[in-house]
């Protein structure tokens, strides 16, 4: 996975090539940016948004070569929707799209079935987890045709749900796809 600060590609990637075209980490998921984003996340800590996304535009601009013509958040499911009241990913992209002058749009890609949670699941069984869980809202597909997209999420563990979106999203046609993350969770070697 092509990520920041000099990596160009794991093992694992060299092995199963992911779908999307980079991926960018602001940060490693350990102290004490897993207790900031676990209370963005899940404790209603809205008012995180703005830091966590200045951290991310500023590794973007580091990093990426390519600016994105819309940025999209991971759907989430209708469930943990309601229990948290926001889409943590949403409040990131809305953000970074903003400040990039860019657009941002969180009806682009649905959610059309609903999985167990990712962090319930071992690393095996994740990408199968999520494989046909979302697709492309079926009327706005020319919305994808031929552009450049950046996939906002707060945390990558697996690369399961990006890999997976990014496929979605090149298949109605999208030219290329970014990952951008707050915080990558570091290999189970580390």
């Amino acid at each position: 996975m092509r990520l920041v600060a000099d990596v160009a590609l794991c093992g694992g990637c060299l092995r199963r090539p992911p779908h999307f075209g980079s991926a960018i980490a602001a940060v490693d998921y350990t102290h004490p940016w897993d207790r900031l984003i676990s209370d963005f996340k899940y404790h209603g800590g809205l008012d995180l948004s703005g830091a966590l996304c200045d951290l991310l535009i500023a590794e973007c601009q580091r990093h990426s070569s390519e600016m994105p013509d819309c940025v999209l958040p991971v759907p989430l499911a209708a469930q943990r929707w309601r229990e948290r009241g926001y889409n943590q990913s949403w409040e990131l992209a809305r953000r970074c799209a903003q400040r990039l002058g860019v657009r941002a749009d969180p009806h682009l890609l649905l959610r059309i079935r609903e999985t167990p949670c990712q962090l319930s699941l071992p690393r095996d069984r994740r990408l199968a987890n999520v494989r046909g869980a979302f697709a492309v809202e079926p009327t706005r597909r020319a919305d994808v045709v031929g552009r450049r997209i950046a996939l906002v999420d707060d945390v990558m563990t697996t690369q399961a749900t990006a890999d997976e979106l990014s496929r979605v999203l090149l298949e109605a046609g999208a030219r290329s796809v970014q990952v951008w993350v707050v915080a990558r969770t570091l290999p189970p070697e580390h």
